[in-house]
């Protein structure tokens, strides 16, 4: 797991209006010619190798959110960036491994096929290390008030992959229904705790049967846990926060069913949107 950035780090802005910022790769060509990434691959490559310029803060984020462009010489993209030295400490999650956390929440994500999370990386930048994450325009036609409690596929396939990683936060406004209707989700940074922590809006389906999908997506998943993604987690998460994010995956192959809230834990995020 990342340390928080030491004194010797850049200062954090309070601003909601940056300078410009850059670091890793300058541009070597005006903006107008680069294009944006095509494919997942390609984005994790800008994020990994992209001079980051930081355009902006966004006040309403719990921790320290910066927004701004991420370019190499061909690739240009909007991002978010999250360093670790503007986490706010919790009480139930280690302090300074949200970032590792949203990175892990991407891995899983990339590992069901399902893309709920947009590509995100672990990597420096202006204000040490953090987590870098492609920005997603959402669709500004959907009323998110409304689409929450819909029967969208990609909604389903989130109330799934939440209960995977035992997602404490599905707020309203870390759902992004995009314009070619794919859905995403942000903000997975109090995610993976050992104990059960599901909070959120999707409970539409609690109790109700898996689809057959889900469940398959859920068999491999099994297996990946056990194998190269488990290892991979172990880089960001403790042992046993990986047991029981494959105890979780274990006890939805056996009940075949949605999880249902507890009772002993509060079952909607506040504010939920």
């Amino acid at each position: 797991m990342l340390a928080p950035a030491g004194p010797d780090r850049a200062r954090l802005p309070p601003a909601e209006r940056l300078p410009p910022l850059t670091a890793g790769t300058p541009r070597e060509q005006p903006a107008a010619q680069l294009r944006p990434p095509e494919g997942d691959a390609e984005a994790r490559a800008l994020l990994l190798e992209g001079g980051i310029d930081l355009e902006g803060r966004m006040l309403d984020a719990s921790n320290v959110t910066l927004v701004g462009t991420i370019r190499t010489a061909e690739l240009e993209a909007e991002c978010v960036y999250k360093p670790v030295a503007g986490e706010r400490p919790l009480w139930d999650f280690p302090d300074g491994t949200l970032a590792g956390r949203e990175v892990s929440a991407a891995l899983v994500s990339e590992a069901t096929g399902w893309q709920v999370v947009p590509p995100t990386v672990l990597r420096e930048g202006p204000f040490g290390p953090g987590m870098v994450q492609l920005w997603i325009d959402g669709d500004p036609a959907v009323d998110l008030t409304a689409f929450v409690r819909s029967d969208h596929p990609g909604l389903r396939r989130m109330a799934v992959f939440d209960a995977v990683v035992n997602n404490a936060d599905r707020k309203g406004g870390h759902i992004i229904p995009t314009p070619s209707g794919h859905v995403y989700g942000v903000d997975h940074g109090i995610c993976f705790s050992p104990d059960p922590k599901l909070r959120t809006l999707l409970w539409r389906w609690a109790g109700k049967p898996l689809p057959l999908a889900a469940l398959e997506v859920l068999e491999r998943l099994a297996d990946d846990l056990c194998g190269d993604l488990g290892e991979a987690l172990h880089e960001h998460l403790t042992r046993r926060e990986v047991r029981c994010t494959q105890q979780r995956v274990a006890d939805l192959l056996r009940t075949k069913l949605h999880p249902q809230p507890s009772g002993e834990w509060p079952a909607l995020p506040w504010p939920p949107f």
